[in-house]
């Protein structure tokens, strides 16, 4: 085989294999919008020093309907954080990879019931994650799938 050729044909072979691990990459990606079931809520997952976590930055219906006021975190266990708003409230963190598609050792805050959870997070493929959050052990918990926000 001619010199020039096998060179090019290295080249294309170098070339494919950059896509596939860069697409890959992006695949093993948790960072981005999340819608959470139900369509409550959009949550923006991001790196947060060498762990992730996430806030919410949408809110289906941001206002309280008695008040018209933004919705506050009333039902936080510590009284002193009642007052703060929904909208802007930081409720996963200290996320590490384990896997290719999983993070663990990380909480979730669920301001519906003002508890904390132990959470886990699975990427089921690009656009779908599966979040787990539990008491004690992943057996005792409850899963949501979350999906990508691409516009």
């Amino acid at each position: 085989m001619p010199r020039a050729l096998r060179r090019d044909l290295l080249s294309a072979a170098l070339a494919a294999a950059l896509v596939v691990t860069a697409s890959a990459a992006y695949a093993a990606e948790i960072t981005g919008t999340w819608l959470t079931e139900g369509g409550k809520s959009r949550v923006q997952i991001e790196a947060c020093g060498d762990k992730f976590c996430g806030t919410i930055i949408w809110l289906k219906e941001p206002d309280d309907e008695a008040t018209g006021r933004p919705k506050l975190d009333a039902r936080n266990e510590n009284r002193t954080l009642r007052n703060r708003p929904i909208m802007g409230l930081a409720i996963l963190g200290g996320f590490a990879k384990t896997s290719d598609s999983r993070w663990g050792d990380g909480t979730i805050y669920n301001p519906e019931d003002g508890d904390t959870y132990k959470c886990t997070l699975t990427l089921e493929d690009d656009n779908t994650l599966r979040v787990r959050g539990y008491v004690g052990i992943p057996l005792f918990g409850k899963t949501q799938i979350w999906r990508r926000v691409t516009e």
